[in-house]
């Protein structure tokens, strides 16, 4: 059995494939290295139901993550997974990797993550290649749900947020600066607090305060990320995360002023992920 996971910084999908049946599908939160350490991530796999009658029947696992990206931190959840899983082989790498594959395949592109965070890579078939981007919220993260977040507080806090929608955000979510300080240098995972307030984004999109400022994040990340890039333009940019999925129209409409080339955008990679997965290794495994 082979198990596939795509982890963000607020929620991680999974996918095992089962013999003679439909895949098995669940959720957890998300599983960042940087936020969590190696007994909370064994713990909240310990209270998966779904997936403990077969942990000693799963042979490989293959974990894509943010925050895995380099050795030390793709070791936490290793050693973590291992515990979870004695027998197989396991796999961890970037969350970016991991999207490449389920939007690029065996093919070159660049690929942009924009969920709860943001970053950028050229995968030019068969590996990926990253440069000086996703430096993480407090430093980056443009165009992200992190991001939105932070400028939505500030422009509330400060004021500055038009008259009828501050009203509505001050109904839907009772905010004062000592809630905000809290939320963010007190406690856990401050960037998937950040990125919740996208929910308000979703349900005002048509104010023209949030369609101005979701332009203007889409194309912060473009001229930051994108267009840093020589070549940017002779490959098309596939894009993977929520923020990215549901304000497709303001990204598209950014991409194509900045001449940027859009391939796919994908909610979640987790199910092109998985074929992908496991597709190879059932060809990799016949070829023995």
């Amino acid at each position: 059995m082979i198990l596939v996971a795509d982890s963000g910084s607020s929620n991680s999908d999974w996918m095992l494939n089962l013999p003679d049946a439909r895949p098995l599908s669940f959720r957890t939160k998300g599983l960042n290295p940087f936020f969590v350490n190696e007994k909370e991530i064994a713990k909240v796999m310990k209270e998966v139901p779904e997936i403990l009658p077969y942990a000693n029947e799963i042979h490989e696992v293959y974990f894509f993550g943010a925050g895995c990206v380099t050795p030390d931190r793709r070791e936490i959840v290793s050693n973590a997974l291992t515990e979870i899983f004695p027998t197989a082989f396991i796999s961890v790498e970037s969350d970016l990797l991991g999207s490449a594959y389920a939007t690029c395949g065996d093919n070159k592109g660049y690929i942009s993550t924009i969920g709860t965070g943001s970053d950028i890579g050229f995968f030019d078939g068969e590996n990926l290649q990253t440069g000086v981007h996703g430096v993480g919220y407090v430093l980056g993260d443009e165009g992200s749900g992190a991001w939105f977040g932070k400028q939505l507080i500030t422009a509330y806090l400060y004021e500055r947020m038009p008259k009828d929608l501050a009203k509505k955000f001050a109904e839907r979510y009772r905010l004062n600066k000592d809630i905000v300080i809290k939320n963010i240098y007190q406690r856990d995972r401050p960037n998937a607090y950040l990125a919740s307030f996208a929910e308000f984004m979703a349900e005002n999109r048509l104010h023209p305060y949030i369609d101005t400022l979701l332009r203007n994040g889409f194309d912060e990340f473009v001229r930051t990320n994108v267009m840093t890039y020589p070549d940017y333009w002779e490959y098309k940019v596939h894009f993977v995360g929520r923020i990215a999925y549901h304000f497709d129209l303001q990204l598209r409409e950014v991409c194509e002023v900045l001449g940027v080339k859009v391939g796919s955008i994908l909610k979640s990679p987790m199910e092109h992920l998985f074929h992908f997965i496991v597709d190879r290794e059932t060809k990799l495994m016949q070829e023995r």
